[in-house]
């Protein structure tokens, strides 16, 4: 049965629901490369490096490092394409974005100090994170449906209470899973005699397709404040606080064309063998504002090199959710059911990941630079709480059981051709932070709201080149991104839990389906600034 607690809702209702859950702790947690030309040219591996406006949000130590005050401006061309397969099925969808990522101002102080030559401190927004996905494809051949997926946790609910009329509202006046509820309603699930379990429509000799649309759209922005200096131009130090804006949209329509399936006859009293089509379609939003603080050391024991670390503390969010559902359902005969759910709206609590990372580089003859970061990102640690702060303990086991640490590595060169030119490229890795048997499918998957699918990512590589003229003070940078990333979409979990389990699924639990997604998308990144 699906787990379910009470969310903090803010009208009074004694309905259960799930209002967050791990799925979206981990999507809302996802970071991004984003910055200027020059750091994203460099695969963003600036962690030792520094005077640079994008370091203000990786390592604030990299504010240490400037000699005198800069102002500058980002501009951000995507290319966004998407391809998803399925069972040798595939769909591409293409779209362009143009955004701008970064600017910011830096003020630099000079001090009568041997100890402390400079304090500067500086303020920017940078976008950290950017959702805006499009994907959609069929799912041939598919060997269960999404009914039974929904009859399987839906048994112990008595008909009476998920039966929508006038008189009574199950969404706001029953403890029934809204899913449930609208599956009902709209003749998804059967119930089976007189009893509280339910079917659902694929059964043996059922064969049918599916198709999947999927549309995310919002970003994460953040504003940082941040000071810091040196001493004695051998230790460089800052400290930085983050201020936050997150926004996220989803829309998945996700639908099934069955024959030969246990379908409701014409009464809606009993079951028949015929041929239906069924759709859900959700809509989800999420937005709120968090904060963060951040501290970072750069060393430099000799001209030629030097040596990074940077912490950030997890960004506390406070978070609005709202969503909604509409169902179709159309049999062979002619007729069709349908139904929609009411607004929810819940407030929650979100901690993510806290952040490590471990910076070298080192600087040849004042013309080439090469650069190494690692960072660890403790996917694991996420925590959500409702909206008055209690911790949603089934929700955290969810974190605990699903997502592992993130490792992610970054390599940048930099090789000045002549004092105004100059050459970059750069690489970034990021691991998966899914669990092998979660990617697998080999755990049951808890969503929030009405929406039972869910993304994984796999892999996300990031190739980079760029190049950079400087004069006067004033400069321009050039860069292009390309970023390849490997997802796997689920229309929903597989189900059959193993007895007295939580997360572990019965030898026989059904294949639910799913697709291969990937994404190719190229950027033309530009900034221009000034230092003086």
């Amino acid at each position: 049965m699906k787990k379910i607690f009470l969310a903090s809702i803010l009208s009074i209702t004694p309905s259960l629901l799930v209002a967050q859950s791990a799925i979206d702790a981990y999507q809302l947690s996802q970071g991004d490369l984003k910055g200027t030309a020059r750091f994203v040219s460099m695969g963003g591996a600036f962690g030792a490096l520094g005077g640079d406006l994008s370091t203000l949000t990786q390592n604030p130590a990299g504010i240490g490092v400037y000699r005198s005050s800069e102002i500058g401006v980002t501009l951000d061309i995507n290319m966004q394409s998407t391809k998803s397969n399925a069972m040798g099925y595939s769909l591409k969808e293409d779209q362009t974005k143009v955004l701008c990522p970064n600017f910011g101002y830096v003020g630099s102080i000079k001090l009568d100090s041997e100890l402390m030559p400079i304090f500067n401190w500086g303020i920017s927004f940078g976008r950290i994170a950017s959702f805006d996905r499009i994907y959609r494809g069929g799912m041939p051949n598919i060997s269960t449906s999404i009914s039974n997926y929904i009859a399987d946790f839906s048994n112990g609910y008595a008909p009476e209470e998920l039966l929508l009329t006038k008189e009574y509202n199950p969404y706001w006046e029953s403890n029934a899973d809204w899913l449930s509820i609208l599956a009902y309603n709209s003749y998804m699930i059967n119930p089976i005699g007189n009893t509280s379990n339910y079917n659902g429509l694929f059964q043996n000799g059922t064969i049918g397709d599916a198709m999947f649309a999927v549309r995310e759209q919002g970003s994460i922005d953040e504003y940082s404040i941040n000071f810091g200096g040196n001493f004695v131009n051998t230790v460089y130090w800052g400290i930085g606080i983050g201020i936050t804006d997150l926004d996220y949209f989803n829309q998945t329509f996700y639908d099934e064309q069955l024959e030969g399936a246990q379908i409701a006859d014409e009464s809606g009293n009993a079951t028949t063998i015929g041929d239906a089509y069924i759709a859900l379609d959700n809509i989800k939003h999420i937005s709120g504002t968090g904060f963060n603080f951040k501290a970072g050391l750069i060393f430099k024991p000799i001209n030629e090199l030097r040596l990074g670390l940077a912490v950030h503390t997890p960004t506390y969010y406070d978070l609005r959710h709202d969503f909604d559902a509409v169902s179709t359902y159309e049999y062979s005969s002619g007729y069709d059911k349908g139904d929609y759910t009411e607004i929810a709206i819940f407030d929650s609590q979100l901690r993510t990941p806290w952040r490590l990372m471990a910076s070298a580089a080192t600087v040849l003859e004042g013309r080439a630079i090469i650069s190494f970061d690692y960072e660890y990102v403790a996917y694991n640690d996420m925590t959500v709480k409702d909206g008055d702060g209690y911790s949603i303990d089934d929700v955290n086991s969810d974190i605990d059981n699903y997502f592992k640490s993130q490792n992610i590595f970054r390599v940048g060169a930099e090789y000045r051709l002549t004092p105004k030119f100059s050459l970059r490229a750069g690489y970034n890795y990021q691991a998966s932070n899914v669990k092998n048997d979660v990617m697998n499918g080999d755990k049951y998957i808890y969503t929030s709201g009405t929406n039972p699918s869910y993304t994984f990512d796999n892999k996300t590589q990031y190739i980079t080149c760029g190049l950079g003229y400087r004069t006067n003070g004033f400069y321009i940078d050039a860069a292009y991104v390309h970023k390849n990333r490997e997802s796997e979409f689920n229309a929903f979990s597989r189900f059959g839990l193993e007895p007295g389990v939580s997360y572990d699924l019965a030898s026989n639990a059904p294949d639910a389906p799913k697709a291969t997604i990937k994404d190719n998308n190229n950027s033309i990144v530009l900034s221009v600034g000034y230092k003086f």
